[in-house]
């Protein structure tokens, strides 16, 4: 599998086992900050475009949440049971790429 494609794969488990404390509030920084121009390539030996502009981040969330909600119907669970669990990965999804957007803004405007 790809380097990016394994990331990505971890990155939905991830967010599908979070559990909200202080230590997945702290790695939610670091991916803002990998993805920011001052963090960016400095980790894992990765090497990829030097920025990614706020605006991909922020596009990112509808397809991710919308394409979701196909793979959750597949799983032959009520559809009342698919449309929470929709809900929950969106408001996810939302909550990561808002904390992800704090390098992209000036000191107390976040």
């Amino acid at each position: 599998m790809p380097p990016l494609r394994a990331r990505f794969a971890q990155w939905i488990l991830d967010t599908c086992r979070a559990e909200y404390d202080g230590a997945w509030l702290a790695y939610q920084d670091e991916i803002g900050r990998r993805h920011h121009w001052t963090g960016k390539n400095a980790a894992d030996d990765f090497d990829s475009a030097p920025h990614i502009p706020l605006r991909h981040l922020l596009a990112l969330t509808l397809p991710i949440s919308v394409t979701m909600r196909s793979f959750l119907a597949q799983s032959g669970l009520s559809e009342k049971d698919v449309e929470e669990m929709h809900l929950a990965w969106t408001k996810a999804v939302l909550l990561q790429v808002i904390l992800w957007s704090r390098p992209y803004t000036r000191a107390n405007e976040f």
